[in-house]
């Protein structure tokens, strides 16, 4: 691994770091119920291709505060496909070496091949599982892959992935919800 590499390794974990812990952090460690605003924040972030962040994982922890799984699903959505827009725009707009160099030329290739193979059907996939749907907006800017089709299917995919985690997590009565 070049050190340039590492060098943004680190920083992007930096930045994770200090958004989580200047949004969300902040509030638990105030004692407030953690708001919408410092969810809107992180899950934007968490779907910058540059800061991959597990952040399917925080629907549960804000349903658990309290929030209505229809807003967190409203939100996440929202919030995933303004990240995307950036990411597709990069892609799309920065010269390709550029990008490549950022998140590797191996990486870059696989996901190249995936869209190339797979198409509408991949961004679905990628944006339905926690899988790098950033890294495959990406990809799908630099390759011109048509715009309304990528977010279509991206939008499917994040609305079926959030409505999905809501109804489980509901479901189970885990939260005063359902499930009896």
């Amino acid at each position: 691994m070049s050190r340039r590499r590492l060098l943004l390794g680190v920083l992007t974990v930096v930045v994770a770091i200090f958004i989580v812990s200047s949004t969300l952090g902040r509030e638990v460690f105030s004692g407030r119920q953690p708001g919408l605003t410092s969810f809107g924040i992180v899950h934007f972030a968490g779907y910058l291709f540059f800061l991959l962040m597990p952040v399917e994982a925080l629907l549960p922890y804000y349903m658990a505060e309290g929030h209505g799984g229809a807003v967190l699903i409203v939100l996440a959505v929202i919030t995933a496909l303004a990240a995307q827009a950036i990411d597709y725009s990069i892609g799309r707009l920065v010269a390709g070496a550029v990008v490549r160099n950022f998140i590797g030329e191996k990486r870059f290739e696989r996901f190249r091949e995936i869209v190339k193979k797979w198409g509408s059907w991949a961004i679905f996939v990628f944006n339905l599982f926690p899988l790098s749907s950033p890294n495959m907006m990406l990809v799908a800017g630099m390759t011109r892959f048509g715009v309304v089709r990528a977010f279509t299917f991206s939008f499917l995919g994040l609305a079926l992935k959030y409505v999905s985690i809501v109804y489980v997590f509901d479901a189970t009565g885990w939260f005063g919800g359902g499930g009896s």
